[in-house]
């Protein structure tokens, strides 16, 4: 799958973490930064990989921050784009069997690194069920 990440300086450890484990299952993974703990204004980053997701460049994004409010809100802000931000296991499959979120975003500060990876890995894992959301889905997109 091809995957787009991106992250502000307080989700920058768990982003490097999981770039490297998106790499190791296959993956190809384009890192629109930010590129060190340093303060950044996380749009700056953020809208990046949403639009590339929208774009139909890459299948899915991956957004974090400290507690990915303001990174599911900035992507949210895309035309196309319907980021789910999650906190737990359950969250990440609810966001893509009823949501069909192509986006997701996590919180480095709001969970440890081993329950952000499953996360990620039921994300890209979970497919969508379709039926009765998919219209209401492509409404929202229109």
């Amino acid at each position: 799958m091809k995957i787009a990440i991106g992250s502000d300086h307080a989700g920058y450890h768990y982003k490097q973490a999981i770039l490297q484990h998106l790499l190791e299952a296959g993956h190809a993974v384009e890192d629109f930064g930010t590129h060190s703990e340093a303060p950044v204004d996380y749009p700056r980053f953020i809208r990046p990989v949403a639009e590339a997701v929208a774009a139909g460049t890459f299948e899915r994004g991956i957004v974090l921050g400290g507690s990915g409010n303001g990174e599911a809100i900035t992507a949210n802000r895309v035309r196309g784009i319907r980021c789910g931000l999650c906190w737990n296991l359950e969250s990440a499959r609810l966001t893509r069997l009823h949501n069909d979120a192509n986006v997701l975003s996590l919180g480095e500060r709001m969970m440890d690194l081993p329950t952000a990876l499953q996360i990620v890995d039921i994300f890209l894992t979970t497919p969508f069920e379709g039926g009765r959301h998919l219209a209401r889905i492509q409404q929202l997109d229109e």
